[in-house]
C-alpha cells in the first residue's frame, strides 16, 4: 500500500498572525490555499522541499473560535544543520525561549503563536526547516505500532527507550530520506490523555483513493469518514487512539 505522509494539520486562530510567524522563522512559502465558506486551508512549506517532502496545513476557522491544546497531540520537528545555531537565530529574531539546546542536547524547542511545538532538530538531510516527524502520544505502544504495521505497512524507523517513556519512530518501508515519519511516544505510567481540539490531523497520500480505502478497510481499520462522505475528494479514519488520518491523493 501506497502511503507517503503528505500533511499534518493544525488549527490556528489567527490565520495572518501564524502566516507571518512560520514565513518569517522558518522561511515558509505558501504552497496551496483552499478558502470555503467557514474556514481557510493553507499549506506550507521550504521553497525546495524534496517531492516526497511533507507539507504543514494551518486551518483557520472563520468564527473566530478558540482552541484546546490537549496532550494526545506533541508536536512537529523541523531540520536544521546546527540546532544551536538555529536556535539562537530564532532567539534574535524575537521567538519565545521556550526550551533551549543546552537543556535538551542535539534538539531544541520553540512554540508557535498558538502555542504548538515545534521541535528542531539536527539533520544532515532535507531542506532546512522541512518537517522531519509529527510526535502524537498513545496510550498502548503494541497496539499503535500494529496499526501503523497492518494498516499502511509501515515499519520501525528508530526507537529511543528512556526509563519513563519509549519513541518509537514508523514511516513507509521505502521512503526517501527527505520525507516526514511518525513518532509515537508511549509512557510507561498508564496515563490517559485529551484529544484537544487545536491539533487536526496527519494525512498520508495514495495513487488510488478507493483502492487504498479498500485495502483499510479490508485490515479492519475505523470507518470515519469514507470517500463518498467527502465528495471522493479524500477519507478519513482514526487510529486506536481517536488521532485522525486522512487518506488523499495528490
Amino acid at each position: 500500500m501506497d502511503a507517503t505522509l503528505d500533511h499534518t494539520m493544525m488549527r490556528v486562530y489567527d490565520l495572518e498572525d501564524s502566516l507571518e510567524w512560520y514565513t518569517t522563522h522558518l522561511d515558509y512559502e505558501e504552497k496551496g490555499r483552499w478558502e470555503a465558506d467557514t474556514f481557510t486551508n493553507v499549506f506550507l512549506g521550504p521553497e525546495d522541499v524534496h517531492e516526497a517532502g511533507a507539507l504543514l496545513e494551518l486551518t483557520y476557522n472563520h468564527d473566530g473560535r478558540e482552541y484546546t491544546m490537549g496532550d494526545a497531540w506533541g508536536h512537529i520537528a523541523v531540520r536544521v544543520e546546527d540546532v544551536e545555531a538555529a536556535y539562537a537565530e530564532l532567539m534574535d529574531e524575537g521567538v519565545e525561549d521556550y526550551r533551549p539546546p543546552a537543556e535538551n542536547p542535539g534538539y531544541a524547542f520553540v512554540k508557535d503563536p498558538d502555542g504548538h511545538e515545534v521541535e528542531i532538530v539536527e539533520r544532515e538531510y532535507g531542506a532546512r526547516w522541512s518537517l522531519d516527524h509529527t510526535m502524537i502520544r498513545v496510550e498502548d505502544a503494541d497496539e499503535a505500532l500494529g496499526f501503523w504495521t497492518r494498516k499502511f505497512e509501515y515499519v520501525p524507523a528508530g526507537r529511543w527507550e528512556a526509563d519513563s517513556f519509549a519513541n518509537y519512530f514508523v514511516e513507509p518501508e521505502d521512503a526517501a530520506e527527505e520525507a516526514m515519519s511518525v513518532e509515537l511516544t508511549y509512557n510507561y505510567d498508564g496515563r490517559s490523555y485529551e484529544m484537544g481540539d487545536a491539533w487536526g490531523h496527519l494525512a498520508v497520500r495514495c495513487s488510488d483513493l478507493d483502492s487504498a480505502w479498500a485495502t483499510l478497510m479490508e485490515r479492519e481499520a475505523t470507518d470515519y469518514r469514507d470517500p463518498a462522505s467527502c465528495n471522493d475528494r479524500y477519507a478519513f479514519t482514526k487510529d486506536q487512539d481517536g488521532h485522525e488520518i486522512e487518506i488523499i491523493t495528490r
